[in-house]
């Protein structure tokens, strides 16, 4: 599933980062109101369109598979909006997001490529590891990733993986992955992984691996240390409260680390006009300024919340180059 950060209230004692041109992330996936969803060299296509118009970076979110719970909560009322836990038809399409990410890293140059979220307990540590450390390598750099547990109790029993132990599952993979990327032979002994001796080569672009966000719906003790010990940037989900955002700068200075290159991700707020309708552009992007002032540097914009044409989206992306750029100089 996708984490966009589209609300935050309250967050008075942010600090102000000494970045002032904001990075802009394009979501590709979720747009099948704009582009057939078994076009994906379209998708493609979209990403050299972002990079061209200035875009920093471009995100595919991630499903294996859906079951029947994936609309639980009722399916969102508008098409266009962001796909969330329980809003889904079991139907919707999740093309695999480090195969689309590849041709993406092989098509464009500058823009930076983010896997975010990325439900690593559905896959094995040294696998992951192993296709992470290529597409950094095969991208010079340019990944992120957002490694999640993710929500949806059906995938979890359709792959056989425990759904109640995968925040422990989670743990345990990203102590494998900073071992097997920085180092070899690695061996490892866990609750739920063990082997000896491996050498997983070729190494990541970068010593320590791909970049790496953490965020969800609340910021809780888990998240807080995820971020601290491997995070470059946070990417919640909803409301924030001061107390969280407290918590984690108390959190990031008691270990030696600070904000000031810490890559903060918000969002653009969304107000549809009608279930059947895109929303205004002016109007989400000026939330960009008021979270920008709150400390937050990047934001994700999802093209079909405000275009239904595909043909339309190289012009919609130097829009939103143009129309920022406005806002926060």
């Amino acid at each position: 599933m996708s984490t966009p950060s589209r609300y935050f209230h309250g967050m008075q004692t942010a600090h102000v980062p000494a970045r002032t041109t904001p990075r802009l992330v394009s979501v590709l996936t979720e747009n099948w109101t704009m582009t057939d969803p078994r076009d994906i060299r379209g998708l493609v296509r979209m990403a050299q369109e972002a990079e061209d118009a200035g875009f920093d970076m471009v995100m595919v979110s991630d499903h294996v598979l859906l079951g029947p719970s994936a609309g639980s909560q009722g399916r969102m009322a508008n098409p266009r909006d962001y796909a969330m836990p329980g809003n889904q038809d079991p139907a919707t399409p999740w093309p695999s997001n480090l195969v689309l990410l590849s041709a993406i890293a092989a098509a464009t140059s500058k823009i930076r490529i983010g896997a975010i979220a990325l439900i690593a307990p559905l896959r094995h540590p040294l696998v992951l590891a192993h296709d992470l450390a290529t597409l950094d390598l095969l991208s010079e750099g340019r990944l992120v990733i957002q490694p999640t547990v993710s929500w949806h109790k059906d995938e979890y029993d359709a792959l056989a993986v425990p759904f109640n132990r995968r925040g422990r599952i989670l743990d345990e993979q990203l102590e494998i992955w900073a071992n097997v990327w920085s180092h070899s032979p690695v061996s490892h002994t866990g609750e739920f992984f063990t082997f000896e001796d491996v050498y997983l080569e070729p190494k990541p672009f970068r010593t320590r691996g791909p970049a790496m966000w953490f965020g969800g719906e609340r910021v809780h003790q888990k998240m807080i240390d995820r971020l601290v010990r491997y995070g470059s940037g946070f990417h919640p989900v909803g409301r924030v409260e001061d107390e969280d955002i407290a918590n984690l700068r108390a959190a990031l200075v008691a270990a030696g680390r600070t904000t000031d290159d810490f890559e903060m991700v918000g969002g653009t707020r969304v107000a549809f006009p009608g279930d059947d309708s895109v929303a205004p552009l002016g109007e989400a992007l000026e939330e960009i300024p008021r979270q920008q002032a709150l400390g937050f540097t990047t934001f994700a914009i999802k093209p079909s919340i405000f275009i239904d044409d595909r043909n339309e989206h190289a012009r919609f992306c130097s829009e939103v180059i143009s129309r920022v750029a406005t806002l926060t100089t």
